[in-house]
C-alpha cells in the first residue's frame, strides 16, 4: 500500500500505509498531529493530538490528556483524499511523515496539496 502526494505539479509516492500529518495552528501557534492509515477504502484517521486549546481548536470532551497532548479518535469516515491548503500566509506548511522520512508540504502559496491512497 502506498500514499500519493500531489504538490506543485509534482507527484510523490510513499511506500507506506501509515503516516502522520502535523502542523502549527496559524493563530494559536499550537502543534496539531493526526495519524492516518491508507486503505483501499480511503484514508482513515487513527488518532488526533493537540498540544493545547484555543480559537477553533478545542479538544472534544472524550479527549484524554497524555504527556501534555490531548488525544482522541475523530469520528470520520474514510476520506478519498485530503486537500491541504497551501496559502503561504502561515508560519509553516504541513509536515507529512511516513516510513521514517518527513516531507514539508504547502509552505509556499499555490494549489492545495492532495494526499490519497494509491495502489
Amino acid at each position: 500500500m502506498s500514499i500519493c502526494v500531489l504538490a506543485g505539479g509534482k507527484a510523490l509516492t510513499l511506500g507506506a500505509a501509515l503516516f502522520t500529518l502535523s502542523w502549527t495552528h496559524s493563530v494559536e501557534k499550537i502543534r496539531w498531529e493526526e495519524d492516518w492509515r491508507a486503505t483501499p477504502a480511503g484514508l482513515e484517521i487513527v488518532e488526533a493530538r493537540v498540544r493545547g486549546s484555543g480559537a477553533g481548536m478545542e479538544p472534544p470532551s472524550e479527549a484524554q490528556l497524555e504527556n501534555g497532548w490531548w488525544s482522541y479518535r475523530p469520528s470520520l469516515p474514510p476520506q478519498a483524499e485530503l486537500a491541504l491548503a497551501a496559502s503561504g500566509a502561515t508560519d509553516s506548511g504541513w509536515r507529512l511523515c511516513a516510513a521514517g522520512a518527513c516531507h514539508e508540504l504547502g509552505a509556499e502559496p499555490g494549489e492545495p496539496v492532495i494526499v490519497r491512497y494509491c495502489d
